[in-house]
């Protein structure tokens, strides 16, 4: 089956197997939540020493599942030219990764870096969003142009399909809410009654033929991950996350994405090594299904 969207054709993505990781560093940070570039630079090098420390590796060990399987890229934001493409050139090292059937990771800057991805993806995929906000401020003291915290609005037509885990947005009202996202899972309906979300979304994942997982890192709470710019409170604990995680996996899962590390805001590298171990467990979980298979 072939999907259509951004005049681009996408072959079927479901088999993944014995294709490599990508994994693209788009340190965008630009409208909103400046430094987070350098956070995605710095997610980009804790890859780049995985791979170093797995080819130096003798023993057997389960990163042999990744082994020479691994290719991280970098985009560079190094002149003006660069900066005023962004969005061109993010789409197309997204399209380029997509088009091969690779499973891609994409290290973002703000939340904004994400959307050239967003805008490549085949028509009706399932965005899997684990967000604090809901990024469609339209509020009186808030800019109508686009930014990291409204792009929801500004995303092409026709949009994958979006459903938000973990918001603790207080503000948006649910007509609002439902003009842009299939489902939102808010922080209290985890608190009240997790096994639900977590059954609700594995028959959301059911009917997707992709799923493309997202994680704005303030979805989790602050005490465990506290480098971000927009802390707020109640947010997902990791092993919650992980189930969560657990729930929406399968090999319809073509990429995921990171977005929103401030490595200026950290404590003494509790973030880092949070995101570190979660994209080395993304990784593992990938390739070692695939020597499964």
């Amino acid at each position: 089956m072939v999907g259509v969207r951004g005049g681009c054709l996408f072959p079927n993505l479901h088999n993944l197997n014995a294709m490599p990781s990508n994994i693209v560093v788009f340190p965008f940070d630009l409208f909103g939540s400046s430094g987070t570039g350098a956070g995605a630079q710095l997610l980009g090098d804790a890859v780049r020493e995985m791979i170093d420390d797995t080819e130096q590796e003798t023993q057997p060990t389960r990163a042999d599942a990744f082994r020479g399987k691994l290719r991280v890229k970098e985009v560079p934001f190094e002149t003006l030219l660069q900066t005023t493409e962004w969005r061109k050139r993010g789409r197309a090292a997204a399209r380029q990764s997509l088009r091969k059937r690779e499973f891609l990771v994409w290290l973002a800057g703000n939340h904004l870096g994400v959307v050239p991805v967003f805008e490549q993806l085949p028509a009706g995929t399932l965005v899997v969003q684990f967000d604090a906000h809901l990024d469609i401020n339209d509020f009186h003291d808030t800019t109508t142009e686009l930014s990291h915290g409204n792009f929801l609005l500004h995303l092409p037509k026709p949009k994958p399909r979006l459903v938000c885990i973990g918001h603790r947005d207080l503000f948006q009202k649910r007509e609002k809410i439902d003009q842009t996202f299939e489902v939102v899972f808010p922080a209290e309906a985890l608190a009240v009654n997790a096994e639900r979300v977590v059954a609700a979304l594995q028959a959301l994942a059911s009917t997707a033929e992709h799923i493309w997982i997202d994680v704005d890192c303030d979805a989790l709470d602050p005490a465990v991950l506290p480098a971000v710019h927009q802390p707020l409170p109640f947010g997902i604990m990791p092993l919650q996350f992980l189930k969560l995680l657990d729930a929406v996996w399968s090999s319809k899962v073509i990429g995921v994405s990171f977005s929103e590390f401030d490595p200026g805001r950290d404590v003494r590298d509790t973030s880092l090594n949070l995101l570190g171990w979660l994209i080395e467990w993304i990784l593992l979980k990938r390739h070692e299904n695939e020597t499964a298979g």
